[in-house]
């Protein structure tokens, strides 16, 4: 048989996206007794850092979940610290501070247009030497500190848990496909811990050991996802991250397109920033022989796959064009009835099957997630556009990204 340059394009292509569909559902099946396990662990106390800008609508929010976590209260101190906030926040939370004895104001004397600095300082304040980051913008359950504390305590080498981040209160069309996308993320985040291969560990909720944080150096400030470097840095220094996948944070999220794809682009830049910065540790331990291959092909197929589709709609509409245009001078059929039957191909067939399995996935992910709020009938119009429309938007959100490294032109806001 032999096979054009194309042909063995899409059978690698193909190969490469049915080995992780393969690798996912191993890891799965050896480890299912153990996606929702967490180790029991006892009470000690912990500083939760929030970083806030321009957050008035939500910290009070945000507030009143840490307060009411299943927790000692004497075991927590909450540090909010606001990033020069043109807004009503620190009036909020300044409310807080003189009802409550463990919550605690620190303005930063500069607007520092991210996260990471802000966060520093709440670190470098925190009194406990487990330090918990939160997002001022997202509600944790009650008990999702009491049951991410465990995995830090059991083993010195965990330098950082994270838990399941879903979408708080999905209302919109767009919200309701991020809350698919969220379901699935937590659930193939938790396969990866299974290999210690957590790649990040989100900004709405995340504890870490201080003196870890130090050893690397607190959060990079010229990143704009310092949540993804500060995790490749802990690994960097021989640490790794835990998941807690029955923990759960609900994250607000975009409401508009246009915010949800400025979202996107800064996560893909700093996901670029990360692979530059540490592209000395490639082949190198496992985050240079599994992290770093399987976080940059995630960002490549998507930008491959589009491209591959874009030759061939490019091939197929100059080919049009040609015989429209030469079977006009020839006063030829430009159409005959032996044109319109469809001939099934390999690549046809691995194309729906790849569809299909990616579908199959995506449902599987979520009746193990119990997203049972999302799998009615009513909803399976925003799971379509999922799979088929919002997947596809991904790799322009890459290639918009590439753009901006190349440019400088970037920031955290």
């Amino acid at each position: 048989m032999n096979l054009s340059f194309l042909d063995v394009v899409f059978f690698a292509y193909t190969f490469i996206s049915l080995y992780m569909l393969n690798f996912f559902l191993v890891l799965y099946f050896t480890n299912k007794n153990k996606m929702f396990h967490y180790p029991p662990g006892k009470p000690e106390p912990v500083s939760i850092v929030m970083p806030c800008f321009n957050e008035g609508h939500h910290i009070g929010e945000a507030i009143e979940a840490l307060l009411a976590m299943d927790y000692p209260k004497n075991m927590i101190e909450i540090i909010i610290v606001d990033d020069k906030s043109t807004d009503n926040s620190a009036d909020v939370v300044r409310g807080y501070v003189k009802k409550y004895s463990n919550v605690r104001l620190i303005i930063n004397s500069r607007n520092s247009g991210g996260a990471a600095e802000p966060t520093n300082l709440g670190v470098k304040a925190a009194k406990y030497d487990y330090v918990a980051v939160a997002d001022a913008d997202s509600i944790p359950d009650r008990d999702a500190l009491r049951k991410m504390i465990g995995f830090i305590q059991r083993d010195k080498k965990v330098g950082v848990v994270t838990c399941s981040i879903l979408v708080k209160k999905p209302w919109n069309f767009l919200q309701k496909i991020q809350a698919y996308e969220y379901f699935i993320i937590a659930f193939t985040r938790k396969l990866l811990d299974m290999v210690d291969s957590i790649y990040v560990t989100p900004g709405p909720l995340a504890l870490y050991r201080k003196d870890v944080l130090f050893e690397v150096g607190l959060f990079d400030t010229k990143n704009i996802t310092q949540d993804i470097e500060m995790t490749w840095n802990i690994m960097a220094h021989g640490y790794y991250a835990k998941m807690c996948m029955d923990a759960k944070v609900y994250a607000a999220s975009p409401t508009k397109f246009k915010g949800w794809w400025k979202q996107r682009v800064r996560w893909n830049v700093g996901g670029i920033q990360t692979l530059f910065k540490y592209k000395k540790f490639w082949f190198r331990e496992m985050l240079g022989m599994f992290v770093m291959p399987l976080f940059a092909l995630g960002m490549g197929l998507g930008v491959f796959g589009i491209g591959l589709f874009a030759y061939l709609m490019f091939k197929n509409v100059i080919l049009s064009y040609l015989s429209v245009k030469y079977s006009f001078y020839a006063s030829t059929t430009l159409l005959s009835m032996s044109d319109l039957t469809f001939t099934p191909s390999i690549l046809n067939f691995f194309g729906a099957a790849m569809f299909i399995l990616a579908f199959w996935f995506t449902l599987f992910g979520l009746w193990i997630m119990e997203a049972k709020e999302l799998l009615g009938k009513k909803d399976i119009i925003s799971l379509m556009f999922y799979l088929i429309v919002y997947m596809l938007l991904y790799p322009f959100t890459f290639l918009t990204a590439v753009v901006k490294v190349m440019k400088g032109n970037y920031s955290w806001r």
